[in-house]
């Protein structure tokens, strides 16, 4: 029989926690579950004024610290996350996700594999799910495809609390980048030209999605963002200096008519409201989000029922180099 590995003091799970009540305690709970329990647990509690401190605190685990402080954001509490971390790897989650009994385990696997790598992340199902459209959409495929992805000037598509991060190799990196509403997008193309990008073919974390979270409050400032990402990805690619976002944000801007804004929203809430039971409602943002957008509608529904290492985040390149006198100029405002 093969040597039995020890993975203690391997595992931290990171978990930002801004007023997640009433939905911390499933989250908690599911890795209290685990199938196995030599890992850690950093919950920072950025700001809430509900209930979640006090939660935390009245648990009787000694594999869970809890870090207060004021409220800071996502991405300072991600990089202090990082900071803080103690061990080689730390594995993201929500405070309203769900780790499925044998996520960390699998985890372990995965490590074990490829000792060397940057970044693993799963598949992903959507919570609760009573029938909503399939998985979370992500890139599929090997390191060098998921490689080939960023490479081509596009960004790899991943669910983000499904990550687990090499924590030096991503401190190197820079950690999450400041300034940003989708600052997740922004470091896997940075780890995937610098590091190999494991995907493990599970569903090994289950993503709430909810009307009142960040990405649904603040759609159109997230692919407005999306589209600096990929606009600092095509800067690196090309060796040319990027500019500011407030310096390219009205050109950019300009080019959100391209993407399918409205259709993605309408399939956002059709999977919300089939989470929620509401049949009716859903049926009616599904039908929304095939008429404003045909297109869109059926290359997502492609990318859920034939699953391609393609499937990625951005516009063309080509729309980017059209606009290169505009969003590369010579002289950068100072």
């Amino acid at each position: 029989m093969p040597e039995e590995r020890d993975h203690t003091d391997l595992l931290t799970v990171g978990m930002p926690v801004h007023n997640a009540m009433p939905y911390l305690p499933e989250a908690v709970e599911s890795l209290l579950s685990q199938s196995m329990s030599n890992f850690r647990i950093l919950a920072i509690v950025d700001g809430s004024t509900d209930g979640s401190l006090a939660y935390l605190t009245s648990i009787r685990d000694e594999r869970l610290r809890v870090i207060e402080q004021q409220h800071l954001g996502i991405t300072y509490t991600l990089n202090r996350l990082l900071r803080l971390c103690e061990t080689p790897w730390l594995v993201r989650q929500d405070a309203d996700d769900l780790s499925m009994p044998t996520r960390l385990e699998a985890v372990c696997r995965a490590i074990d594999a490829h000792p060397d790598a940057g970044m693993f992340y799963s598949n992903a199902a959507y919570h609760p799910a009573k029938k909503s459209l399939g998985l979370f959409r992500c890139t599929r495929g090997t390191p060098e495809q998921i490689r080939r992805v960023a490479r081509s000037g596009y960004v790899p598509a991943i669910c983000h609390p499904s990550a687990v991060l090499q924590v030096d190799k991503t401190l190197r990196l820079g950690g999450y980048r400041p300034g940003l509403a989708c600052e997740d997008a922004d470091l896997w193309w940075r780890m995937a030209l610098a590091h190999d990008i494991h995907f493990i073919p599970e569903v090994l974390l289950c993503f709430r999605q909810s009307s009142t979270s960040l990405s649904s409050r603040k759609l159109r400032q997230q692919a407005l963002h999306g589209l600096y990402v990929q606009y600092l990805l095509l800067s690196s690619l090309e060796g040319r200096p990027a500019a500011q976002l407030s310096v390219v944000e009205k050109e950019l801007d300009t080019m959100l008519a391209a993407t399918p804004l409205q259709a993605k929203e309408d399939l956002r809430l059709f999977n919300i409201y089939m989470g929620q039971g509401q049949r009716l409602r859903a049926i009616a943002r599904l039908a929304a989000s095939a008429a404003s957008s045909p297109g869109y509608f059926f290359r997502r529904l492609r990318d859920e029922l034939v699953p391609r290492a393609a499937i990625a985040n951005g516009l063309s390149p080509a729309l980017y180099m059209q606009r290169k006198d505009i969003l590369w100029p010579q002289h950068l405002p100072s």
